[in-house]
């Protein structure tokens, strides 16, 4: 099994910042790529921000989160991560967005390098495709936000080797991570529950059965969760709720997958939860 202790991450958004928090503290240099300088300068920040609330909850010592911050390099040059013995990609949750930087990462990094997708739904025996070495490649889903959440969902595609499973899993681990293995099937096992739960919550209310506030006090007093369905939906981004419930219809091809048309309709007037100041709340009020 290789070692790895170089790790490059594509995408800075809040999973890839997620992802160079967690790795950094774990002791991996870290390799940061986003297209935007801002974007990174703002992964930054949240990282620093999200290192001083460890030190202040006293799970880590400032000289801990000084050199954790010091083993990340951010860059808008995408060749910072081709030395790495391991890429995660990060992007946002777009199908042919995923297959182009997987095309070019495989053109770029070594025959050596494995690459890992944080993809919450997408076929990794189809990103795989893309590469020259598909046995190299497999999912490594992150939950979100990952500095808090302790789950890693392992997803080995129809060609990805035991030694490339092998030393995801063991770097995974090395975070803290708990990790669970789920078959290369559209939403894999968490979404495949989560996604339709989310989706039934928005045609509940669609059709007028509750208000958001009703269907969500619903759920965390009647199923004792800790944060009702639209709070949820507005924490992971109304966007990736839709384009994960879409997988799920499209590759599954049964209507009970079909994403509610109010989810859809927020999506389209760009409420899409938390990171837009509107989703089923307005975040934006006083």
């Amino acid at each position: 099994m290789a070692e790895v202790s170089t790790l490059g991450i594509v995408g800075s958004g809040q999973m890839g910042n997620g992802i160079a928090h967690v790795a950094a503290v774990a002791g991996f240099e870290v390799r940061l790529t986003d297209i935007s300088t801002a974007a990174l300068d703002k992964a930054r920040a949240t990282i620093e921000k999200n290192l001083g609330r460890m030190v202040k909850k006293e799970k880590i010592t400032q000289i801990d989160a000084n050199a954790a911050a010091g083993r990340i390099v951010f860059s808008t040059d995408t060749a910072v991560v081709h030395e790495a013995q391991m890429i995660i990609e990060a992007a946002t949750e777009n199908v042919e967005l995923k297959y182009k930087i997987f095309e070019g990462l495989s053109a770029k990094a070594s025959a050596e390098t494995i690459l890992a997708t944080n993809t919450s739904s997408i076929s990794i025996t189809a990103i795989a495709a893309r590469v020259a070495h598909p046995e190299r490649v497999m999912g490594m889903h992150f939950m979100n936000p990952v500095p808090v959440m302790k789950l890693v969902e392992l997803i080995r595609g129809l060609q990805t080797s035991d030694a490339t499973f092998a030393t995801v899993e063991s770097a995974a681990q090395r975070m803290g991570k708990t990790t669970i293995i789920a078959r290369d099937v559209p939403g894999f096992l968490v979404n495949r529950i989560l996604m339709p739960y989310l989706n039934e919550a928005c045609q509940a209310l669609y059709e007028g059965i509750g208000s958001v506030e009703d269907i969500d006090t619903g759920m965390t007093l009647g199923t004792n969760v800790p944060m009702g369905p639209f709070t949820l939906a507005d924490f992971i981004g109304l966007d990736t709720c839709l384009a994960i419930c879409e997988v799920l219809h499209q590759g599954l091809g049964d209507d009970k997958y079909a994403p509610s048309p109010l989810l859809r309709k927020y999506v389209e007037a760009g409420w899409l939860g938390r990171k837009t100041g509107r989703g089923f709340y307005d975040y934006n009020k006083g």
